[in-house]
């Protein structure tokens, strides 16, 4: 029998993630994962969490871990909601604001699932370049029947970030549901939550995955006006978080010196590296985020190949009209020790 799928998903071609190796060995650079371990609350809490309850459900509103995100971020716990990871978050928001043939719009060079999320509500896409210096301008951005925009702040694979006034200028002229995708934002100077507050359409998104090193724990949440989060209450799954990754996040999120600790080695880490680069002839941005992004120096291609070869992984990416370029993530200083001295050997 022939599947009888969407045509609009047999031309998809789906986004794929980072090269996750099997064999050990690797020095990982490639897909952003923080190089220190959890907070040791984290692996405590989730000690205490296996244990006979794992055989009924989870809390469906995720109601311990709301509280505490609002909490620490000074908000109602109504204006939470968890996802499994803030992929989950971003397919959910996709879902309720883009139906078939409706305009949804993201920057480019910027994340690519944006563009897979859309198409798999078989929406329409408008793709805006960044303006030079990686700004946005809201002339660029709105056009007739949109009906939501993306916006990953800090960026990638830049590393670059827009101020909150930035932002907000953003927010007042776009006339629809506005996602703030703050994946990277433990790691910069400035977020966007506060604007929440101030307007309607901001929706903010956060990870456990970079600044909590929790990426094998599928955790994310948004932050949002209570009556935006009730209705998108109504498109989540209904158990979307496990009680394990709910446990673990609530725990990460109360260890706010562990955070700041682990915080401070990457960015330190990423001041270094970024410096080390530019000595070496690449065009690195001023990162916000846990990752580098080199363009301009040696050939990007033949780079990652001979890294790759050595066993060492950063992430090759490729946009239309624009060179390939290397991004990297802020590993140990022995792992940025060791890609540093590949990338210096005779090519």
């Amino acid at each position: 029998m022939n599947a009888p799928f969407q045509p609009h998903i047999l031309d998809l071609a789906g986004y794929v993630p980072g090269e996750q190796p099997q064999g050990g060995g690797f020095v990982k650079l490639n897909t952003n994962e923080n190089p220190y371990p959890p907070s040791p609350r984290v692996i405590a809490a989730l000690g205490e969490a296996i244990n006979e309850r794992l055989r009924l459900y989870p809390d469906p509103l995720a109601t311990e871990f709301c509280r505490t995100a609002a909490a620490l971020h000074g908000v109602s716990p109504d204006m939470v909601m968890a996802g499994n990871g803030s992929d989950d978050v971003l397919t959910v928001l996709t879902r309720a604001f883009v139906g078939p043939g409706e305009l949804a719009a993201y920057p480019s060079p910027s994340y690519l699932l944006y563009s897979t999320l859309i198409r798999l509500q078989n929406g329409t896409e408008h793709v805006v370049p960044f303006s030079a210096g990686w700004k946005l301008r809201a002339e660029d951005i709105v056009r007739p029947g949109l009906k939501l925009v993306y916006l990953a702040n800090p960026n990638s694979p830049s590393g670059t970030a827009l101020s909150r006034q930035e932002v907000a200028d953003l927010a007042a002229a776009i006339p629809c549901p506005f996602i703030v995708d703050e994946a990277y934002a433990d790691f910069a100077d400035d977020h966007a939550i506060p604007l929440v507050r101030d307007f309607p359409n901001v929706i903010v998104c956060r990870t456990f995955s970079k600044g909590y090193s929790l990426a094998g724990i599928r955790l994310g949440y948004l932050i949002a006006r209570p009556e935006v989060v009730e209705q998108l209450v109504k498109v989540k799954d209904s158990y979307n978080c496990d009680a394990l990754s709910l446990a673990a996040g609530t725990a990460a999120l109360k260890d706010r010196e562990y955070h700041d600790q682990v915080r401070d080695r990457v960015i330190a880490t990423r001041t270094r590296l970024t410096e080390a680069l530019r000595g070496m002839g690449y065009t690195v941005p001023d990162s916000q985020a846990n990752f580098v992004w080199a363009t301009d120096g040696p050939p990007a291609e033949p780079t990652f190949a001979r890294l790759k070869e050595r066993r060492i992984l950063v992430r090759l990416m490729k946009y239309p009209g624009l060179q390939p370029g290397l991004r990297i993530s802020i590993g140990t200083d022995a792992e940025i020790d060791r890609l540093l001295e590949v990338m210096r050997e005779p090519g």
